[in-house]
C-alpha cells in the first residue's frame, strides 16, 4: 500500500493491521503482547507520520517501526526480572544517606579524644594502609607497641561510640580524607 494512495493516513493505517498482528505474533508468540506491540506501532506511526515519504511503501515503513520497537523491548526486558509476589523488591532497600553523615561526625569527635600516638597508629595502619612493621619504624618503636596502640585506639573508639560491631554503621563508603585532615 502506497502513501499515495487517496484513502486518509488513518484508513490505510487500520487496513494494514491484520498484517501487523500477524507479524507482531510471529515475533512475540504471545497474542497479548503482539496486540500491545501493534498498538505502540501505530502510536509511533501516527506521531511520526510526517517522517514517511509519500509514495514509499507504507506497509514496509510500519513492519520496520514494528520490528525496532519490539527488539527494543526485547533489549530493556533482559535486565528485568519477573517479581509476581513482591519478594525480590521487598529485599531492596536504601539506606537514608544521613545515617553514615552522622556516623562519621561521631567518629570525629571520638577519634580527636583518642592520645595522640593511638590516632598516628591507627591512621597509619587503618587509613594509609601501611604494615605494623612499616609503621613501627616510622613511629620509631616496637612492632609490639604499634599493635597494642591500634588495639586500645580501636577498643577506645568503639566505646566512646557506642558501638558493638561493623552492623551499628551507615552503609555508605569510609571517607578516608576525613581522618587525614
Amino acid at each position: 500500500m502506497k502513501a499515495s494512495d487517496p484513502a486518509p493516513l488513518a484508513d490505510q493505517l487500520a487496513a494494514l493491521v491484520p498484517n501487523l498482528r500477524a507479524f507482531a505474533r510471529s515475533l512475540c508468540g504471545n497474542p497479548h503482547q503482539a496486540d500491545d506491540l501493534v498498538q505502540e506501532t501505530l502510536v509511533k506511526a501516527w506521531k511520526h507520520q510526517t517522517s514517511f515519504t509519500p509514495g514509499s511503501n507504507l506497509k514496509a515503513w510500519l513492519f520496520a517501526i514494528l520490528r525496532n520497537t519490539f527488539l527494543s523491548e526485547r533489549r530493556k526486558h533482559k535486565y528485568e526480572v519477573e517479581d509476581q509476589d513482591g519478594i525480590l523488591a521487598g529485599q531492596l532497600s536504601v539506606n537514608g544517606a544521613q545515617s553514615g553523615h552522622m556516623d562519621m561526625i561521631d567518629f570525629e569527635k571520638a577519634f580527636a579524644q583518642l592520645p595522640d600516638e593511638q590516632r598516628e597508629a591507627l591512621v597509619l595502619i587503618g587509613a594509609e594502609g601501611f604494615s605494623y612493621e612499616e609503621a613501627a619504624l616510622m613511629c620509631g618503636c616496637a612492632v609490639g607497641t604499634v599493635k597494642s596502640r591500634v588495639n586500645r585506639a580501636r577498643v577506645k573508639l568503639c566505646e566512646l561510640m557506642g558501638v558493638q560491631g561493623a552492623a551499628d554503621f551507615g552503609t555508605e563508603p569510609f571517607p578516608q580524607q576525613s581522618i587525614r585532615n
